[in-house]
């Protein structure tokens, strides 16, 4: 048979195995928002709440409604979220509105449903994730609702928080002062451990997130259960224990635990931890991060469908090679 014929029929066979091989990936199931309807006025608040970062311009803040998908801007209730209040929420920071870029769409949702982040942006957005802000908010006492974070411009995330504070703020829900603040120390200390650990290559961000849940689950539990809070000996055991149980207790340092149990030292004197909203909301939360486990690239791995890809293309390099010897 002709070389260069060899060749041909050697590559059609190819990208026929691949396409058969992607279809052999299993999917992976993740519960895929709907977004936040602006073409109706149809919810608790009565228009969906968009907080635009004060440091936007007038074009840049019609671009951010653009990436929320806001289709009908009257539809909306529109604020924007300033240095001032940064400072009013957090007690923290310059107040300096020029560094609040990224924007959130808050919609107010029936009893029972969670808090449900999703970020449009995932490219300008580029460190916190958004069970990082769900698991934040619920700290703070958000409640119930459907948020979605966009930036027109690569932000590390952070002042989404104070944003989606203020949309609650507005609507005539007081959040506590001090759950906001010990909120805004999860939000930093989980972020920072996150980037720390994120080139290596037994860390999950997933299951990291799902041991901060366990950890504040575990904790209320042996409130309850004891009537006092915890030792700091219980803290550090009940993080080990999270870490362990995450498949994570050869991944986080010992710098890092610390760093943790300063935070649930702080986090278990505030209201959170004898809410049993934020139990429930910790539940709901918990399924969505856990149906993250194992994402497809993992079950290609663990199924073997990717050595069996590899194993192709060396066999067709290798037939490749020998039409030209």
């Amino acid at each position: 048979m002709n070389k260069l014929k060899k060749i041909g029929i050697t590559t059609i066979a190819a990208a026929s195995f691949i396409g058969a091989s992607i279809s052999m990936i299993p999917a992976v199931a993740f519960a895929a928002s709907d977004g936040i309807d602006t073409t109706v006025i149809d919810e608790k608040w009565g228009k969906p709440t968009f907080v635009y970062g004060g440091g936007l311009s007038d074009s840049q803040v019609k671009e951010t409604e653009k990436l929320l998908g806001i289709e009908e801007p009257e539809n909306v209730a529109s604020v924007a979220v300033t240095g001032s209040d940064l400072v009013n929420y957090l007690k923290e920071g310059s107040g300096n509105t020029a560094n609040m870029i990224s924007s959130v769409l808050v919609q107010k949702e029936g009893s029972g449903k969670g808090v449900e982040v999703t970020i449009e942006t995932p490219e300008n957005i580029t460190q916190i994730t958004q069970d990082q802000y769900a698991n934040a908010a619920i700290t703070a006492g958000v409640n119930d609702a459907k948020i979605m974070v966009a930036s027109v411009s690569k932000v590390t995330g952070e002042s989404a928080l104070t944003g989606i504070y203020k949309a609650f703020d507005v609507n005539g829900e007081d959040l506590d002062q001090d759950r906001m603040e010990i909120a805004q120390k999860e939000l930093e200390t989980t972020n920072d451990i996150a980037q720390e650990n994120a080139e290596k290559s037994d860390f999950d961000s997933a299951k990291f997130d799902q041991a901060i849940i366990e950890i504040k689950q575990a904790l209320a539990d042996l409130k309850e259960q004891q009537g006092k809070l915890a030792t700091k000996e219980d803290i550090e055991q009940i993080i080990n224990d999270a870490l362990k149980n995450n498949q994570l207790e050869n991944v986080v340092t010992q710098d890092q635990i610390d760093q943790l149990m300063a935070l649930f030292e702080k986090y278990q004197q505030t209201s959170a931890i004898d809410s049993a909203e934020v139990k429930e909301q910790l539940k709901q939360l918990s399924d969505t991060v856990q149906s993250k486990f194992g994402d497809a690239l993992q079950q290609a791995k663990d199924s073997g469908v990717l050595d069996k890809v590899g194993d192709f293309f060396r066999q067709i390099w290798e037939a490749i090679v020998g039409l030209f010897n």
